[in-house]
């Protein structure tokens, strides 16, 4: 199943259910898309932003420890869990 948000030629939109991309284009060609607001049946898909989920957000990078000149990051050293 997929839901588009459908314009009619008076700029009313509502949603609909198809069983796929091939049932709407067979529906619209055949004039069954009628808006609920005006009944007109010059309907077509409006335009639609994609629901993209935000991802986590990446863990900050382990600071440099203290004792080590070179960078990176402690390996159970004094300093373990103070940076």
């Amino acid at each position: 199943m997929i839901l588009y948000t459908l314009r009619c030629s008076k700029d009313h939109h509502f949603e609909q259910w198809f069983d796929n991309s091939g049932d709407y284009d067979a529906k619209k060609q055949d004039g069954a898309l009628v808006c609920p607001e005006c009944g007109d049946t010059h309907v077509g898909k409006a335009i639609m932003a994609p629901n993209v989920a935000k991802t986590a957000a990446a863990a900050a990078p382990m600071a440099a420890c203290p004792s080590n000149p070179m960078g990176g990051g402690c390996g159970g050293c004094a300093f373990a869990g103070q940076h």
